[in-house]
């Protein structure tokens, strides 16, 4: 972890025109293992970092984001407020995405410099703290 408590990167989407055919290439060709599908979402495990393919998307035009990397912090609320003393600004403030079953998905999306979008992502487990 650095000063700002980002740690590895936790997550990368990837904007794809049609699920299917994505999943196809990136299981059978690549040889990525699959770890699930929800819908048009397929994740793949690339050695410890999850890649997230999201399906039904066609190309966009300047200013809207093909990807996004997700870094993993510990405390999304202590992060996003220390980046956020640091000049960066948040398009919504941490939130819950999704509850698994062990944990809770927290996430709060930010842009680059350039429009690149970046997010934090916090797998906050049961018992621990905020």
């Amino acid at each position: 972890m650095n000063a700002t408590g980002l740690g590895r990167i936790g997550q990368i989407a990837l904007h794809v025109s049609d699920a299917d055919r994505a999943e196809r290439f990136y299981r059978d060709t690549l040889g990525l293992p699959l770890l699930f599908r929800f819908g048009d979402l397929v994740f793949f495990d690339c050695a410890g970092v999850r890649l997230m393919l999201e399906g039904g998307h066609e190309p966009r035009g300047p200013g809207h984001a093909a990807f996004c990397i997700y870094l993993r912090v510990a405390g999304i609320d202590a992060t996003a407020a220390t980046l956020k003393t640091n000049g960066v600004y948040f398009e919504q403030p941490p939130h819950l995405v999704a509850r698994m079953p062990d944990h809770e998905l927290w996430m709060a999306f930010f842009r680059d410099p350039d429009n690149n979008l970046l997010a934090l992502m916090e797998e906050r487990r049961p018992g621990a703290a905020a």
